[in-house]
């Protein structure tokens, strides 16, 4: 297709409340109407390192399942996966898979995830390398991704209130090194893990670095943009 609707979302979340956040995951597919959404990491659970594993099947996943499905979307939902790894989940209207795992690891993550690797999601012809939070922070990991063939790099994170800028920085980064557009989620409002506040301004650079869109910082925000070929 020559066309690609991707969104950023930044929806309320409560620690450890999967099934309540899957619902405001299914509210942010409905109101973003782009083919993805991109969430921040560890959406589902908020940024509570010791929360259960989220399974693919899992069936609290099923109200993002069934609004993926009327819209015709790709939900790239932030969790703790089986692996076990600081997870992407791929949900769209058939069900759910684990696409990728957190590659570098920050302080006592390492204690209880296992690194994934550099991954390409190939959404209609256009292919998005993954991230999660740190690895947008190393340059080898946009190396390593982008030397697989992107169009677009795309991260779930979380950052302070006052780790505003930090995000969009890394973004301006990637494209200035690698000419690709960069889409990154954040977490706004509370998360759980020490995360009392959060940064929220999410937001979509294009491949000069300048931002194209950005939400604002309160729960509930997202931002858009469609990129033609």
């Amino acid at each position: 297709m020559k066309r690609l609707t991707i969104a950023v979302a930044q929806p309320p979340t409560a620690a450890y409340d999967v099934a309540g956040n899957a619902v405001a995951h299914a509210a942010a597919v409905r109101e973003a109407d782009a083919r993805v959404v991109v969430f921040p990491e560890m959406s589902l659970t908020g940024y509570e390192l010791d929360a259960d594993l989220v399974a693919p099947d899992d069936p609290r996943l099923a109200p993002i399942v069934e609004a993926c499905a009327g819209k015709g979307t790709i939900a790239l939902v932030g969790a703790p996966t089986p692996g076990p790894h600081i997870g992407v989940l791929r949900i769209d209207g058939d069900g759910a898979r684990v696409v990728y795992g957190k590659v570098y690891l920050h302080g006592t993550e390492a204690e209880r995830f296992t690194p994934g690797e550099p991954a390409v999601l190939d959404v209609d012809g256009w292919r998005l390398g993954l991230a999660v939070c740190r690895d947008t922070g190393i340059p080898e990991h946009a190396a390593r991704t982008a030397a697989l063939g992107i169009d677009g790099y795309v991260a779930g994170v979380v950052h302070h209130d006052h780790e505003a800028d930090v995000h969009g920085d890394r973004a301006k980064r990637v494209a200035a090194d690698h000419g690709v557009w960069v889409a990154t989620a954040a977490f706004a409002g509370p998360t759980g893990g020490g995360f009392t506040r959060t940064s929220g301004r999410s937001g979509i650079w294009d491949a000069q670095g300048d931002v194209i869109a950005q939400a604002g910082p309160r729960p509930g925000d997202l931002a858009r943009w469609t990129f033609q070929r």
